[in-house]
Formats: C-alpha cells, structure tokens, sequence
C-alpha cells in the first residue's frame, strides 16, 4: 500500500494490481507522513504515544490498529513488509533481524517437539545446523535429502512430516528443484512447502507460483544488494504470518527501522541489479567453462546443466552465484581465491561487489565430513557471486587465480 498525494489517504492494494514487479520494487508499501515526503520515512523510536489510557489499552488488546513498540510494530518496517509481500505475491510478510531469524521464527511458530521435517541437503551450512543440531533439541526432526531426487523425498516423508524446506537454486552448486512436484507431495501429506528464494528473489522466481506455502529471505543478500545491513523477511498467507508475528512478538527477533529503510531503498534497484547479476554470471560461467584448470562449472544458465530446462521454466533469469571445481585439493583452491586482487574474499553473496570464497572451509565449514561429501561440498569447489562491475575485469582478476594453480 502506498499514499496519494493528499495527506494520509490512503491508495487501496487493488491499485496495484496487475502492475509489474519492477513497480512494485518501487512503489509497493510506501508511507507517507503529513509531511508527504518522496522518499521513504525512517521512524527510529523504541515506542509510540497514545491519546489516552484508553488507547493504550485499545492498542494492546488489539482493539484499535496502530503503533505500539518497534519490537512488532514500525511504520518503516511496516512497509517494507508490504513492499516484498507485494513483490512475492503473498498475502502478507513478518520481517526479522537476519535471514537465519526468518527460519528460526518459522519453525519456532510452526512446529512443535514430534514434529519432522525433511530438508535438502543443498541448503545454506547453517541452516543445516539449525534444523540438526538446534531444532533437534526441541524434538524436531530432520531428514535431509537429494534436492533433484523426487523419490527420496517421498519416501522420506512420514506421518508426522509438518515441513519441506528448500533452497533453489542451491546453495552453492546451483541445483534446482522442481517446486510444482514437490508442493505436490508436501500437500499430499499435509505438509507446509517452505522455500528460500534468496539467491533469484521476486525479480527472477515466484515460489508461490508454484505451490509454496512460505517464502523465506536473508534480506542481506540481493534485497540490500550492498552488503550494508543484515535482515530477514518471512512471506506467506495470514493465517500462517499471524503465528510467525506472534514469535517475533514474543522472542524479538526483530528488524530495525534503519536496517528497513536500507532494504526499502535496496528494493528500488533490485529489478535493474539482478539483470546485470545474471548478465554478467553467464558470460563468466560459460567463459570458466573454457579455461585450463577448471574441472566443472556449476551455474544453471549453462546448457549443460541437468536442470537448466527446468531453471528456464520457473525463472525468469538464472541468477548470479555460480560455484566450479579446479584441479588439485584445498590448497589449489586456496591459492586460486588468493591470487585475486580485485574480488572481495567474503562470504556474503548478493552484493553489487563479486565476492569469491572456499564454502568448505567458510559457509559449509560446520558440516561433518559426511555432511559434506552428501551436499557435494569438495575440498577444491570454490563459489563466486557474481558482482556488477565490468565482465572484462573480472575475468582479467580471475586469470590471476587461474595462473595460481600452475604455479
């Protein structure tokens, strides 16, 4: 929801529709104050004033709508709550303080000790700690499975089964999930189907299209797309976010205001950003694909990717993180990641700056061994996210590492 331009009336949603979600990037959810500025308003404040007693009283029972305590209630997170439901197509968003608190707040308010869940194995590593070691001490089950393999996870799933959990495109070998498929078999066993759309956000890829019931972001990655804040956001029906806001309510895993209004500004360019994303990653994994000291190249763009039809099919782009293999163990691709000098050696993703790191060694280092070789987390596998500078630089700072492994 949005403001006309006369003080506080309000533009109803159904204004909206139909509009593409490069508008709504832009003007999905804005507030405006009776000062009626264009930019979006930041409300750094703890808590909120009341006319009375008796609306303080109507405002905590729910009574009356309206601001009460920034823990749950703030405009400048309010909106943009609005605006990345609206992107999503989702009936309504629970914004949290990191995209780990958007998973936590999830299961917390929706599974219960008894309850099992069954996970790809293809997820961020600690989202895989999470659902092993954390929920497991509230009695919550994990079964981890083959993210393309459609018979291990049906017969993974059990009566007490309450949740199916992805990331597609995978985190970090870009695998890709057929979501209609397995929104099918959650539903058939009356099963929620959870999906982190990180790495394609709503500018590349509506799960909801597909029979998810949940849509899970870290809000630091692309939605920010400059790698200045950390936040989360959940997306999903009412009846489902009301529980969500509930826990956030209670646990306080909150977004700030400041942090909400980074992502609100994040959001404006994110159409534009994620097209030179994709741009810029396939030119970069079909020219790794060539060059002497790289094994595989893992990016569902490639033709030669298993499920780059099925990518085509359910994306409108296929995103900016690839991952590839080089000859030798760690200490090749130690020395490859090393020889850069332009490349940011981070393991955040998303971020207009490419960014290159040793998953096993940084975001998969927590696994097991066993873990690993399951999510194919190899010694020599290195991941890049692809940035917006110049393509021809890249691959001039990439040669370096390449020259690295014959050396």
């Amino acid at each position: 929801m949005t403001y006309r331009r006369e003080e506080h009336t309000m533009i109803p949603e159904s204004d909206l529709e139909g509009v593409s979600v490069d508008t709504l990037a832009v003007r999905a959810g804005q507030i405006r104050t009776g000062q009626l500025e264009h930019s979006d308003a930041i409300f750094p404040t703890s808590s909120f004033v009341y006319g009375s007693a008796a609306q303080a009283a109507a405002r905590f029972g729910g009574d009356e709508p309206g601001n009460i305590y920034s823990r749950f209630t703030n405009p400048t997170v309010q909106a943009f709550e609005a605006r990345i439901a609206a992107m999503e197509g989702g009936e309504r968003a629970v914004a949290t303080a990191s995209g780990m608190a958007a998973i936590l707040s999830t299961c917390m308010a929706l599974l219960q000790s008894g309850d099992h869940v069954v996970c790809s194995r293809g997820v961020f590593g600690t989202t895989n700690v999470l659902f092993q070691k954390y929920m497991a001490r509230f009695g919550v089950e994990t079964s981890f499975v083959a993210l393309t393999d459609l018979d291990e996870w049906q017969q993974a799933i059990r009566p007490e089964t309450k949740m199916l959990f992805i990331e597609t495109p995978s985190n970090p070998l870009c695998e890709v999930a057929d979501m209609a498929a397995l929104a099918k078999l959650a539903h058939a066993a009356d099963a929620l189907f959870v999906v982190d759309n990180c790495f394609c956000t709503p500018v590349l890829q509506r799960p909801f299209e597909f029979g998810a019931d949940i849509v899970i972001h870290s809000a630091t990655k692309y939605l920010d797309g400059q790698g200045r804040c950390i936040g989360g956001v959940v997306v999903g029906p009412n009846r489902l976010m009301d529980e969500v806001y509930g826990f956030l309510r209670s646990a306080g895993p909150t977004l700030s205001p400041f942090n909400a209004w980074v992502f609100l500004k994040g959001l404006e360019t994110l159409p534009i950003r994620m097209r030179a994303h994709c741009e810029n990653a396939l030119e970069l994994a079909t020219w790794l694909q060539q060059q002497v000291g790289v094994e595989r190249v893992y990016y569902a763009g490639l033709k030669s990717h298993p499920q780059h039809e099925l990518a085509a099919s359910q994306q409108t782009g296929f995103g900016g993180v690839l991952s590839f293999t080089v000859t030798g163990g760690q200490d090749k691709a130690w020395a490859f990641i090393d020889a850069t000098r332009m490349i940011s050696i981070t393991a955040n993703l998303g971020d207009v700056k490419t960014t290159i790191t040793h998953p096993g060694t940084t975001t998969h280092g927590r696994l097991s061994p066993d873990d690993k070789a399951h999510a194919g987390i190899t010694d020599n596998l290195i991941r890049i996210s692809v940035g917006i500078e110049s393509i021809d630089d890249l691959k001039v700072d990439l040669k370096r590492g390449l020259a690295a492994l014959s050396a």
